[in-house]
């Protein structure tokens, strides 16, 4: 039996419209983003009842976005959601009307309203994570960004010292983070130049990098960065070298700012994570940290219905290869339409394993003896990985090792191996 769906738009108002089981509009209405504008489209749809044996929430609703206010209003009144990808819309849209390229909010909010109608049974409902999962996912998206931006600041402020202070970049260029270090951006502030920093004498940069944390092997890098300060190099103009000195600054107290940012982000972050029901489970998994961990729960969420089988979630996260076959030939790719922001947290995921779990680093290994390239190996491991966690997840126990990874023990005397169990 088909059931009516409607579909909203963003702009001007959201523009709905309701179908019957042949396709044909039983009801159009334009809501506004106001407790009333929801009541408006809720009545419209219980008004449904009177013409149909449908309640009003059986009837599902299109929607190309899943976040904002009028979709949490929704949920709330226990309204089935269904988002659809833009994309996609865009190839439903081209299959309807061939051979005309126009678009209009009441014509999508009908194509969206007949999607569900025709293919209703291929799309999913929105999932529902508990408001701490929601809570959670929030932050992890600032997390996101912030160091998204982190990364564009440091890319200028390394293009500005390029120009006329290339000791900078080359003095902290074999240490993790470079110029990212927090010693770095604090001599950077107190020799913003060429010849500031020639002129630092020992103590002053010992004691600069001692308050920025360094705690090890102070006295060899004061003697490394000393004797490279005052080597030979190019110089611009003093007037000039003064003015970039000042913009670099500038430069740099938007990076020191956005790093302040981001070890909240990272504080509150952990805080969070480990207040979830889920924290322990995948706190117990190989190189899920508080970071990693708290991405993971974030995108994949709490929902016990959203992912019934482990391969749906590896399909979800861009960790199950993709077959296209046609004819005699088949080849097997790798999935790239998925959770891109899950796909590339499962891949610092799987590196970080291979020096904390002997089964995982055995399993890249193996993979990589088969023929698989890094990131290849790295993808399969992924996988597996989250096949764990779905086990896991799904019977609330902890990460084993050796059921995740069983190792082949010696065969005895009648040539027999013992089994090992895999989740």
């Amino acid at each position: 039996m088909k059931l009516e769906s409607a579909h909203w738009s963003e702009r001007h108002g959201h523009e709905v419209a309701v179908v019957d089981a042949a396709g044909a509009p039983v009801a159009r209405a334009r809501i506004d983003d106001t407790p009333e504008g929801v009541q408006e489209l809720l009545q419209l749809l219980a008004g449904l009842s009177r013409s149909s044996r449908h309640s009003r929430k059986r009837v599902p609703i299109a929607i190309e976005t899943s976040r904002g206010l009028l979709v949490t209003a929704l949920r709330k009144a226990g309204q089935p959601l269904v988002p659809l990808n833009t994309a996609m819309v865009a190839r439903y849209r081209g299959r309807m009307t061939p051979t005309q390229r126009r678009k209009s909010d009441t014509g999508d909010a009908l194509l969206l309203a007949n999607i569900l109608r025709t293919d209703g049974q291929l799309h999913r409902l929105m999932a529902q994570p508990t408001p701490t999962a929601e809570a959670l996912k929030v932050l992890v998206l600032a997390h996101w960004r912030t160091r998204r931006d982190m990364r564009l600041c440091d890319n200028r402020l390394r293009s500005a010292l390029r120009e006329y202070y290339p000791a900078a970049i080359h003095a902290w260029a074999k240490l993790p983070g470079q110029t990212l270090r927090a010693e770095a951006r604090a001599l950077l502030q107190v020799a913003p130049t060429p010849g500031a920093a020639a002129r630092l004498r020992r103590p002053r940069i010992s004691r600069t990098l001692t308050d920025a944390g360094r705690t090890r092997q102070v006295d060899q890098h004061t003697d490394r960065l000393h004797a490279l300060f005052r080597a030979p190099a190019l110089r611009q103009p003093p007037e000039v070298e003064q003015a970039m000195g000042e913009r670099m600054l500038a430069i740099l107290a938007q990076l020191n700012e956005i790093c302040r940012i981001e070890n909240n982000l990272t504080a509150r972050l952990a805080e969070m994570f480990a207040a979830h029901p889920h924290a322990e489970i995948y706190a117990s998994m190989p190189g899920a940290g508080p970071v990693i961990g708290a991405r993971l729960l974030a995108e994949i969420g709490d929902d016990p219905d959203r992912f019934a089988t482990a391969r749906g979630l590896r399909a979800y996260a861009g960790a199950a290869p993709l077959t296209w076959a046609s004819g005699g030939s088949s080849n097997v790719t790798e999935r790239t339409v998925c959770n891109r922001r899950l796909k590339v947290t499962g891949h610092h995921w799987a590196f970080a394993t291979l020096t904390r779990s002997p089964g995982a680093r055995a399993y890249y290994d193996r993979r990589r003896e088969a023929g698989d390239r890094h990131a290849a190996a790295l993808r399969r491991l992924y996988g597996r990985l989250l096949t764990c966690l779905h086990h896991c997840l799904t019977t609330g126990e902890l990460y084993r090792e050796q059921a995740a990874f069983p190792t082949r023990e010696p065969t005895d005397q009648t040539g027999t191996e013992p089994a090992a169990a895999v989740p």
